[in-house]
């Protein structure tokens, strides 16, 4: 089964604590994930998770990715420049309340935040 969330009701967030380093962000960066429920096994290609993604003003990563599972991601706040080079220049701008749907395979990036962003984003395995 790839859905692994348990049943959690409407409840405050706690914005300040449980936050960490992404898997595979320089730890300089400053981009932080809080995760809200589930969890990835990428070693056996099941699970699923959904998390916030904080990106500080100024960060920009410099390749794009690839991943082996969906992606849902949500801009709740900020700036999300996305397609810029290695320096951090060019790019297509997007701002607060825009979506992207990613499936496996799909590479995406590398992106830059002039303000900080808020990203909420959903990732799983098929089946789902």
């Amino acid at each position: 089964m790839a859905v692994n969330k348990l049943h959690d009701e409407f409840h405050t967030l706690d914005m300040e604590s449980g936050w960490q380093l992404p898997e595979g962000y320089d730890p300089a960066s400053g981009a932080l994930e809080k995760i809200l429920s589930g969890s990835l096994d990428t070693a056996n290609k099941r699970g699923s998770r959904t998390r916030l993604l904080k990106f500080p003003p100024g960060l920009f990563t410099k390749q794009q990715i690839v991943h082996d599972h969906w992606e849902e991601v949500f801009l709740v706040s900020g700036d999300l420049i996305v397609g810029n080079d290695e320096n951090g220049q060019g790019g297509a701008p997007f701002a607060g309340y825009t979506y992207a749907v990613r499936p496996p395979g799909a590479w995406h990036g590398p992106f830059k935040s002039e303000g900080g962003c808020l990203l909420l984003e959903m990732h799983y395995y098929d089946p789902a």
